[in-house]
């Protein structure tokens, strides 16, 4: 068995770490921040300045994928968080009835909860698992290498910090998108990393609140996110009758400073129907608005046309792809990388041939996912720049999400979708799926896309309001 070091110790780093020691591996966790989550959950999620951390207060959407690795691995990781307050909702309970069960339906669950319930969960698994070390506060600074003939000429033994080296069969990066695990491998000797970069254009502001005592559950519906041509609203339901609502718009949206006034923030958020169902219930306000924006989605390969750049170290979580959370599939892509790493560790993890496998992987089954998210920020990031309605194609996309609130056939391939349970190319190509929409336009040889929200003009008073 391997001895693993992992660099970070977010959601990717924890789950890595926990994983290789339930596979029988030995595993060194290395974090910069003093200290892990602990069960103030609330003092932690909205009190704790993590600067290495920027998303840990926005929403998190834990897709089916996430909840059936949680599952199927890490069963008590999985109880933890419902004990602490997650809650699960079954994609189909959007209608009245829910249809008849079809194989796979399992895993088209949401697990709703704020992050700090999981690193909680995992973080109090992985200081209670025998094989496994906790390191807080004692950031790496420094790989170490030793150099040899080929193409991949450098092999990672081990890490440094402050405190001294550390040996490690094999090193795991899940320092996030700004770790700087590249550049410790440049100090190293490696060739640089393969970088894909999409810049998306968005920027998101959200506030939390919470259910007014006895309340434990907002309206089943609407859920969905709803948008024009220029913005979009979400509401996150999660834990402890705790929600964040959500607005988004484009980066050169001239009105984007005035949301971050919670006054500006409510008056446009209640212009979208989930944003006024969820706030007319009397909810208590929890945060002030907390903006993201620059966000890119990010593909970083430590693989090149010679091969490897480095044996002896892989990347999970956001060090090798980062999304941008419109679609929700961080956390699930981050947790399917930490467990095959946690399967395959006895493979010679050191190894240029354990370097490559890992990636051709990475590329068998996180790229697609990474492409579909870049192609969807895509079509929202243009629509949202130029103000433009849906046309051509996107019609019959709109169509197939607007068919699939009425129908449950419809509904289910979509959740397959969601949930990184099916490919889009292959759910939505499914000869009843498409027969479905197609009989649904029929019905309606007017239809237009139907954008909920408000029109410019009442966004720039509602915008303008507070100023």
């Amino acid at each position: 068995m391997a001895h693993v070091v992992v660099i970070g110790g977010g959601i990717g780093g924890l789950a890595t770490a926990l994983l290789a020691a339930r596979h029988g591996h030995t595993a060194e966790l290395f974090e910069r921040d003093t200290r892990a989550p602990g069960p103030a959950l609330d003092r932690d999620f909205f009190g704790w300045h993590r600067p290495g951390v920027p998303q840990a207060t926005q929403p998190h959407a834990l897709l089916g994928a996430a909840r059936t690795v949680l599952r199927d691995e890490l069963p008590d990781v999985h109880a933890e968080m419902l004990r602490l307050g997650a809650r699960e909702r079954h994609e189909l309970d959007w209608f009245d009835v829910r249809p008849p069960a079809r194989p796979g339906d399992e895993d088209l669950v949401m697990l709703q909860a704020r992050r700090i319930l999981l690193e909680s969960a995992l973080a109090t698994a992985l200081r209670a698992e025998p094989g496994a070390v906790m390191h807080h506060g004692e950031p790496v600074t420094g790989l170490t290498a030793m150099t040899g003939p080929g193409p991949c000429g450098v092999r990672v033994t081990g890490v440094t910090t402050q405190a001294g080296a550390y040996a490690a069969d094999l090193v795991v990066d899940a320092g996030g998108r700004r770790g700087g695990v590249e550049r410790l491998l440049a100090a190293a000797g490696c060739r640089p990393a393969v970088v894909e970069r999409h810049r998306t254009g968005l920027a998101y502001f959200c506030r939390w609140y919470r259910l007014p005592e006895g309340l434990e559950e907002g309206p089943r519906r609407p859920w969905a996110v709803t948008g024009g041509t220029f913005a979009g609203c979400a509401v996150f339901p999660a834990d402890n009758r705790v929600f964040a609502v959500t607005l988004f718009v484009h980066t050169r949206d001239t009105t984007r400073s005035a949301l971050r006034d919670p006054g500006v923030f409510e008056a446009a958020a209640r212009a979208f129907p989930p944003g006024a169902a969820w706030l007319d219930l009397g909810a208590e306000p929890l945060s002030g608005v907390l903006a993201t924006a620059s966000l890119d989605n990010r593909w970083s390969a430590l693989v090149d046309e010679q091969g490897p750049v480095a044996s002896g170290l892989v990347p999970v979580g956001d060090a090798i792809t980062h999304t941008n959370p419109t679609l929700g599939q961080g956390t699930s892509l981050a947790l399917w990388a930490a467990r095959r790493v946690a399967r395959t560790a006895h493979q010679d993890p050191g190894s240029a041939r354990f370097a490559a496998e890992y990636h051709a992987w990475a590329v068998r089954t996180l790229k697609p996912w990474f492409d579909f998210q870049v192609v969807a920020d895509a079509a929202i990031g243009e629509r949202f720049a130029t103000r433009a309605g849906r046309t051509g194609t996107a019609r019959e996309v709109a169509a197939l999400f607007e068919c699939a609130l009425e129908d449950p056939e419809v509904m289910r391939a979509r959740a397959r979708v969601r949930h990184l349970a099916e490919p889009p190319e292959r759910a939505y190509a499914d000869p009843e799926v498409r027969a479905r929409v197609a009989r649904w336009l029929a019905e309606r040889p007017d239809y237009a896309p139907h954008l909920v929200g408000p029109d410019r003009e009442e966004w720039e008073k509602l915008t303008t309001a507070g100023s």
